[in-house]
């Protein structure tokens, strides 16, 4: 479709301040339509993963709590009925916690059943729990799960529907949905895509472009590519985890026709709409764990169905100020009274728990502990992205430990060189997938190096790592197995098979009864040193 609005050249998210700048005034659309426009209100998420219920807003002065299912549920009842034409969509990772896993997906759907969603694509996380159940839950749900780049190996047969069409009011919209090649082999468990082939989004979109494009007013694609998200609650306000769109940007610039396109993945929240400079298509995505609900009006002429103007933002989910549906809120309680042994108190927190994502955190000390403890290791290396949510301070539910270590991989301990080890640690310090997390070692590096070349020191039990000494290090299997780009492991040796993460945990509380903050100060950066950086464990 050609839009009547002026294009923008500057992409960059690098830039995206000045680009909120120029949005604002030479773009900012209305809301109000006339008799000559139609009003089309797009909402949407993405990666919702296990973010069930609110969680404490500390870095807001204006918000004490964000984001949970319920309240999101009720803020998008609201504006279904203040807004005209209103669409809801998702990006994907929706298959995480602990209620989704014992109900195999099914929760999840349940709940966006409920919601009213339109569509969604298929993320990384669909996959947790293998390509079959998938299969299954995918089409028993009211609504269409769509990846268009997905097909049984060595076939032209899809893996899920491709694209589909909605009409509302007597406005058309062709959705399709796509994922990334990275995303779709690098971020999940290994051999559980091994059965597809995951070809180049912008073909697959093309193809349904061509099928979609005269039978509709408007095409929306939902993407789940990019970098992956930082796992960390509070990643908004911290400048080092923007993430960019560029892969978004690059994709809407190589399909011609792509009126909106809605991300996920990467949680780069937009606190306004992107427009790619070519194309003109409008690019937007929130920071992921409904803390926030995306929202895009578009003003259409009323006889070109041309797009004239639009207005994007993040409506933040004021938890304090939205009351809970009571449908999401009963269903909630019906799963969890299935699951009674989730709300078990096993053992008490004396402080909350945090996660960080490029640096040391208080949680991840705690799992490396465990891990290393439970498994006789030497050292205890865990990856941030498998620590999805902090644990709070005071009781500890099974439920808290599970949601926080939601993965089904178990801890194994691998036989490691020294001259691998540092390999690893490198890797660490690209922060690509974020810090590893340790036990049994005392580190440090300097980010202001090249890659590869940020090593300053490393120790195990007080003395300096050597090439050639020989270590036992417990991980989780996932990165064992080359993921998250941590191909050194592939050349190390298996030894031998614990529990999961999240099984060692609750173990760990049980045993402890009360868990204090674990020693910190085990990772030192010196280019945050030189800056003045405040260890934020």
């Amino acid at each position: 479709m050609q839009r009547s609005y002026p294009n923008i050249s500057i992409v960059s998210m690098l830039g995206r301040g000045l680009l909120a700048c120029m949005l604002a005034i030479s773009l900012a659309g209305t809301t109000r339509a006339d008799d000559d426009t139609i009003t089309v209100t797009l909402l949407f998420t993405n990666d919702m993963e296990s973010a069930y219920e609110p969680v404490p807003a500390w870095w807001r002065d204006d918000i004490e709590h964000l984001g949970g299912l319920a309240e999101l549920t009720t803020l998008i009842r609201q504006l279904r009925q203040t807004e005209p034409n209103v669409f809801l969509f998702d990006s994907g990772d929706i298959f995480t916690g602990a209620l989704s896993k014992l109900t195999d997906g099914a929760l999840m759907f349940e709940f966006m059943t409920t919601m009213g969603y339109d569509a969604m694509a298929i993320g990384n996380h669909e996959f947790d729990y293998g390509p079959d159940i998938l299969l299954w839950q995918k089409n028993r749900v009211a609504f269409p799960v769509l990846s268009a780049n997905m097909f049984f190996k060595g076939t032209n047969h899809p893996f899920a529907q491709r694209h589909t069409i909605i009409e509302r009011n007597g406005v058309r919209i062709g959705v399709i949905g796509t994922i990334g090649q990275d995303a779709a082999t690098t971020a999940v468990l290994p051999g559980s895509t091994d059965g597809l082939d995951i070809t180049d989004p912008a073909d697959a979109i093309q193809k349904s472009m061509d099928e979609l494009r005269d039978a509709v007013d408007l095409v929306v694609v939902l993407t789940h590519q990019g970098h992956t998200a930082p796992m960390q609650t509070d990643a908004e306000a911290d400048p080092r985890l923007a993430r960019d769109i560029d892969k978004d940007i690059a994709l809407a610039g190589a399909v011609d026709g792509i009126d909106v396109l809605f991300g996920g993945h990467a949680d780069a929240g937009t606190w306004e709409p992107v427009v790619q400079p070519e194309t003109g298509t409008l690019i937007m995505q929130t920071f992921g764990q409904g803390t926030y609900l995306g929202y895009l009006q578009l003003q259409l002429d009323a006889g070109t169905r041309e797009i004239r103007s639009y207005d994007g933002k993040l409506i933040p989910v004021d938890s304090d100020q939205l009351e809970p549906d009571p449908v999401i809120v009963a269903k909630m309680a019906a799963y969890r009274a299935r699951f009674p042994e989730l709300t078990e108190v096993v053992g008490r927190s004396e402080a909350r728990l945090n996660r960080r994502y490029f640096d040391e955190s208080d949680l991840g000390n705690l799992l490396a502990d465990i891990a290393r403890d439970a498994t006789g290791a030497d050292i205890a290396l865990i990856h941030p992205g498998t620590i999805r949510k902090d644990i709070p301070e005071g009781d500890v539910e099974i439920v808290d430990v599970l949601d926080t270590n939601p993965f089904i991989d178990p801890i194994v301990v691998m036989q490691v060189r020294g001259d691998q080890l540092v390999a690893i640690m490198e890797q660490s310090f690209t922060l690509l997938r974020g810090l590893l997390q340790v036990s049994g070692l005392d580190v440090v590096y300097d980010t202001s190096k090249p890659e590869r070349e940020r090593l300053v020191s490393l120790e195990h039990d007080g003395k300096a790592v050597t090439p050639d000494a020989v270590y036992e290090i417990a991980v989780p299997e996932i990165i064992a197995d080359g993921a998250d780009h941590f191909d050194e492991f592939l050349a190390t040796k298996r030894l031998r098979e614990s529990a999961t993460l999240g099984e060692l945990t609750t173990a760990y509380f049980r045993k402890h009864k009360t868990v204090p903050l674990p020693a910190s100060g085990r990772q030192r950066d010196l280019a945050a040193d030189r800056q003045g950086a405040t260890p934020a464990f």
